[in-house]
């Protein structure tokens, strides 16, 4: 009976082994990551985006800039007008690009005043709140950033300054 028992003992010590490897990966895929810091951390898209072309009222500037070697095309209003802070920018994520896009309105300094979340080509924010006002006649600055659709690595960015018109 005793001879029995011990030959069963390397048997129930490898399922005990086996089990608590299974428990322990189940436990590291299903507790949340915390980043580190400088990690990069993808952002979402942008929930309110819309699939279209915008119309857009003229008296707000709308552009697309482009400099000779650019990869992707953008458009947003060069009048940043803010009442009730929010501004009507009309980013667009143009249909014929191969790239995801984001607006980050920025300060001079650099500070994040808006920003969208990803757009998917063919697709715009008419509107983005902002989490801090600029001064009336402050100057801002637009940076478009492209990401490389899956794997969000830099397809570059340029950006642009134009100055806020603060109505609260």
């Amino acid at each position: 009976m005793a001879k029995k028992r011990n030959e069963k003992m390397p048997l129930m010590l490898a399922l005990l082994i086996c089990f608590a490897s299974i428990a322990a990966m189940v436990t590291a895929l299903l507790i949340p990551k915390t980043p580190v810091a400088g990690e990069f951390t993808p952002p979402g898209f942008d929930v309110k985006a819309i699939y279209g072309t915008p119309d857009v009222p003229k008296e707000l500037g709308y552009i697309e800039p482009y400099a000779e070697g650019m990869t992707f095309r953008a458009g947003f209003c060069g009048k940043l007008n803010i009442s009730q802070g929010k501004a009507d920018v009309y980013f667009t994520n143009k249909a014929e690009n191969e790239v995801w896009l984001m607006l980050r309105i920025t300060s001079e300094s650099g500070e994040v005043l808006a920003e969208t979340g990803i757009l998917r080509p063919g697709e715009y924010v008419k509107t983005v709140s902002f989490d801090k006002l600029p001064k009336n006649g402050e100057k801002v600055i637009y940076r478009v950033m492209a990401y490389e659709p899956q794997t969000y690595y830099s397809m570059g960015y340029f950006k642009l300054s134009t100055v806020a018109n603060v109505n609260e």
